[in-house]
């Protein structure tokens, strides 16, 4: 069990009624609770949500509060401080006066920055700290009025060769604020890309995914991603950027298994943190199964840290992995599905 969880159950006799446990890891808490608790999830990451649900858990994947009534709210502290500062606000917006509210989170992930941005809600006080972790209470005081989701965006234009558009961003969403250095490194590259129909893996914002659209009117783009808030924020830069509904989709996945068959090309800036943890499932096995997604001569096209040895992988599984760039720190791969 998460060491979260774990610092939840030994403080388990604080919970009571309709409790939302937000943004929970894909664990076993919810079946060892008493039966008295009326528990449920709200989670933006779509993996987990997917995992949540096959275990006979009530879970809602979305960028919004959930449109029930609790008694209390567990939040598990994300990576973003901005994203908390939402969820908070959200929670605050939602929940009647003197409501309980929980944060449990990780001393290394900002727990007690955390705990700060909970005191603006009402007295707030530790409950517990164990397995490196720490466990806070607050009675909501502040009721706040409901903002709506776009209020919450941040922007920032781009402007590439003939290509012009503005990127929309959620809080919590990769480089919410500025363009990114391995994006920036691979954008000039876009127009080499095989047009038709593409994927951008791991969208984020939908810089890409975006740039892609506006390269030509023929090509179709599907937008994947695990986070809701990244699918949102690609939707509204699509949408605001008069990108035409018929050229693009958005798309939550697991992983680049879900991802549409007979592709002409998959871009990506491959994600490999999960959290404040480092993870590369998701970019590596994109490098595996990419081939079984594209059409023959189909494209693979990835931007990532020089360190990463994501070209062994594209050899073995794709085809020939031709560097592009090399510049930055981030190298530009390319492979096309030939016929072996």
């Amino acid at each position: 069990m998460d060491p979260r969880s774990e610092v939840i159950l030994r403080q388990v006799n604080y919970l009571k009624g309709k409790v939302l446990f937000i943004h929970a890891p894909n664990d076993q808490l919810l079946s060892t609770l008493d039966t008295s608790i009326e528990s449920s999830i709200w989670t933006w990451n779509y993996a987990d949500h997917q995992a949540q649900i096959k275990n006979g858990y009530t879970s809602y994947f979305d960028v919004s509060f959930p449109q029930q009534v609790y008694d209390q709210v567990v939040i598990y502290v994300p990576k973003s401080k901005e994203l908390l500062n939402y969820i908070l606000y959200q929670v605050a917006s939602h929940l009647l006066k003197k409501s309980q509210i929980f944060l449990v989170g990780e001393k290394k992930g900002g727990v007690e920055r955390a705990a700060k941005q909970l005191k603006a809600y009402g007295e707030t006080k530790k409950l517990d700290s164990a397995r490196h972790c720490q466990f806070w209470q607050t009675t909501l005081e502040k009721i706040v009025p409901i903002k709506p989701l776009t209020d919450w965006l941040q922007q920032y234009h781009i402007a590439n060769h003939h290509i012009d558009m503005t990127i929309y961003s959620l809080p919590g969403v990769f480089s919410q604020n500025h363009l990114d250095v391995g994006t920036a490194v691979l954008l000039p590259y876009l127009e080499q890309v095989k047009s038709g129909t593409l994927a951008d893996f791991g969208c984020g914002a939908g810089v890409i995914s975006c740039y892609l659209a506006k390269l030509s009117p023929n090509n179709i783009v599907h937008a994947l991603d695990v986070d809701a808030f990244a699918l949102a924020s690609t939707k509204i830069t699509f949408e605001r950027n008069n990108v035409p509904p018929n050229q693009f989709y958005t798309h939550a996945v697991t992983g680049i298994e879900d991802a549409p068959s007979d592709l002409d090309a998959i871009v990506s800036n491959p994600p490999f943190h999960q959290g404040i943890h480092t993870n590369y499932d998701a970019s590596e096995g994109l490098c595996r199964q990419a081939k079984k997604h594209l059409k023959t001569q189909g494209e693979l096209w990835i931007v990532a840290n020089r360190f990463l040895n994501y070209s062994t992988l594209i050899e073995k599984y794709v085809g020939t992995c031709t560097v592009k760039a090399d510049q930055q720190g981030f190298k530009v791969l390319y492979a096309n599905n030939a016929k072996f």
